[in-house]
């Protein structure tokens, strides 16, 4: 039985706004992407205040700490009294690799193109 003191992890989740609905929240805790102090979680699992939360989310983790146990979704002045985000700020865009991209047309020739280019050549398709 939880008290006061006390809410289930994926309540405290949805009712912060990490994730849109109960049911994405709780979704998280069963595919292991919600750690409470460092153990992966089950969505029933009590967290108090002073736990550390570590949720990946999109591929990146959030670190939040719990300053106030809630299981109701609240306003924004609310939301900032009841967690910490000690989430490190991304690094620069200049320090992620670069993914070269391929200009639009410069892939391989279209059948159009294919005609063209052999007409060019001089290989036309009535010498076959």
């Amino acid at each position: 039985m939880m008290d006061a003191t006390s809410a289930r992890v994926d309540a405290w989740l949805w009712a912060v706004r990490v994730y849109k609905t109960r049911s994405a929240a709780t979704a998280a805790c069963r595919a292991g992407h919600v750690r409470v102090n460092g153990d992966r979680v089950k969505a029933a699992q009590p967290v108090r205040p002073g736990d550390e939360l570590r949720v990946r989310i999109a591929g990146f983790d959030r670190q939040l700490v719990v300053r106030r146990p809630i299981s109701k979704r609240v306003g924004a002045a609310v939301v900032a009294e009841s967690m910490e985000d000690r989430t490190p700020p991304p690094p620069p865009r200049e320090s992620i690799a670069f993914v070269p991209m391929r200009d639009r047309g410069a892939g391989r020739p279209t059948k159009r193109e294919r005609r063209d280019i052999d007409r060019l050549r001089g290989r036309d398709a009535d010498d076959d």
